[in-house]
C-alpha cells in the first residue's frame, strides 16, 4: 500500500527569515491524520534567508538530522561542537537527556535549503552527542547509498532507532530498486525533481507511506534527489 502525502497539502508558512513547509503535525500545524509516520515524526523543507537563523534552542529525546540541499548551515550545541553543515554531508544530533544548539545560515547572499528530520528514539534519556560525515556525489549516484542507520551500516551515521535513510540522485529514465525485509515499511520523499514509484509519480516535496510492499521501484521522471527510509 502506497498513500502519498502531497507537497501542496503540507502545513507551514512564510515567517520572512524562514519559509518552511511542514509533512507531519509540527509547532502550530495540526493534522491527525498525519502525526507521522512508524518512528519518523517530522520532516520539515526550510529555507533560511541570508544571515539568518535559529537561536539557541533546546531539544531532548530526538534524533535529529539535518540534510542540506542547497547552501551550507552553521551549527554550533552546548556539547561543545562547531561545524558547518554542506550539501551532501550527513548530520546527527542525538538530543536524548537535553541539548542546546543554534543553527545559522552564515552567507551574506544565499539563501540554506534543507531537510530537517526527527526520528524518535528507541528509548529516552540517550547520552547527547552528535556525529557529521560527507558523503560524495559519486556514491549516490543512480544508488541508494545508506546515509543513517542504526548499526552505521557502510560507515553512515548511526542513529537510535531501528531505521535506515538512503540517500539517491537520479537522471530521468534512472532506477534504483529497494527490497523491504519482513514486517518493514518505508517513507519515500522528493527533495528535487521528480521521481516514479511503483508507477505512482511524486514530485518535488512529495512523500509517499509505504506498507506490505515488498520490492520498490524508483524511477526519475527528470533529475531527482530522493530519500527513502526502511522502517521498522
Amino acid at each position: 500500500m502506497i498513500q502519498i502525502r502531497r507537497s501542496n497539502e503540507r502545513g507551514g508558512g512564510d515567517h520572512g527569515w524562514l519559509k518552511t513547509h511542514h509533512t507531519f503535525s509540527f509547532n502550530d500545524y495540526w493534522d491527525p491524520k498525519w502525526m507521522g509516520f512508524r518512528s519518523l515524526r517530522v520532516i520539515n523543507e526550510d529555507w533560511v534567508a541570508p544571515d539568518n537563523g535559529f537561536p539557541a534552542h533546546p531539544h531532548r529525546d530526538m534524533e535529529i538530522i539535518t540534510y542540506i540541499l542547497e547552501g551550507k548551515l552553521e551549527h554550533k550545541d552546548n556539547l561543545g561542537t562547531g561545524s558547518v553543515i554542506l550539501p551532501g554531508d550527513g548530520q546527527r544530533m542525538t538530543a536524548g537527556s537535553g541539548i542546546r544548539h543554534s543553527e545559522f545560515n552564515p552567507s551574506k547572499t544565499e539563501p540554506a535549503h534543507l531537510l530537517q528530520i526527527w526520528i524518535v528514539p528507541e528509548k529516552d534519556g540517550l547520552q547527547p552527542s552528535y556525529e557529521q560525515k560527507s558523503f560524495p556525489e559519486a556514491e549516490k549516484r543512480g544508488k541508494l547509498r545508506v546515509i543513517a542507520s542504526r548499526d552505521a551500516q557502510d560507515e553512515s551515521v548511526k542513529i537510535n532507532q531501528d531505521a535506515r535513510l538512503y540517500v539517491s540522485l537520479l537522471k530521468a529514465g534512472e532506477e534504483v530498486v529497494h527490497e523491504f525485509g519482513e514486517g518493514r515499511h518505508g517513507w519515500l520523499q522528493i527533495a528535487r525533481g521528480a521521481a516514479e514509484l511503483n508507477g505512482h509519480t511524486l514530485a518535488q516535496g512529495d512523500g509517499a507511506a509505504i506498507s506490505a510492499e515488498k520490492k520498490l521501484s524508483i524511477k526519475g521522471a527528470e533529475d531527482a534527489e530522493v530519500l527513502l527510509f526502511d522502517l521498522a
